[in-house]
């Protein structure tokens, strides 16, 4: 099945969102999904002495100006599994300019999981664990050639929402191709 195309952005988007993991946190291990094959292929390996420390993957039915569909970061106490669809919460957005331009990831917590039940907002979670976010993707790139990445600025929920509804926009655009 084409995780892209046939799952819902969410139940009730842009705040409440599906997302399709492809890397899991504490790993190095960069997979992404082929929807033309329909299967998790490894990207790479980070060179980099760094893990993610968030879940990483895209919300179904989006799309971005980086020919992709929309990044978004989950909060996670612990490492789920490559392709699983996980419930999530929008709360900010990091901002990212890499080598192709301006490249948005969605944050967000884990529906199913109490104990992300009072995060609404980037302004919930400790400025430090913004901070590592930010550091991971300011480094992750660094050993590879012709790559890198700089944290723009982190967005507020609202901001984040509109950044999804635009990725949903595009992606009906590109469908109707």
């Amino acid at each position: 099945m084409n995780l892209w195309k046939k799952i819902p952005a969410g139940d009730k988007p842009p705040e409440h969102l599906n997302m399709v993991i492809e890397v899991t946190s504490s790993s190095r291990d960069k997979y992404e999904y082929r929807p033309e094959w329909e299967a998790f292929v490894l990207d790479r390996i980070i060179p980099s002495a760094v893990i993610f420390p968030v879940e990483y993957g895209f919300v179904p039915q989006t799309w971005m100006d980086d020919e992709d569909p929309l990044d978004i970061m989950a909060l996670s106490f612990e490492p789920l599994e490559v392709g699983a669809i996980a419930k999530v919460r929008v709360i900010g957005a990091l901002i990212i300019e890499d080598e192709n331009g301006v490249d948005p990831k969605i944050l967000s917590v884990l529906e199913n999981d109490r104990r992300f039940e009072g995060y609404r907002d980037i302004s919930d979670i400790h400025r430090h664990e913004l901070v590592e976010i930010q550091e991971f993707f300011e480094t992750y790139k660094r050993l590879e050639p012709h790559k890198w990445a700089k944290a723009k600025e982190w967005k507020k929920a609202a901001e984040a929402m509109k950044i999804v509804e635009q990725a949903m926009q595009n992606y009906k655009k590109l469908q109707k191709k």
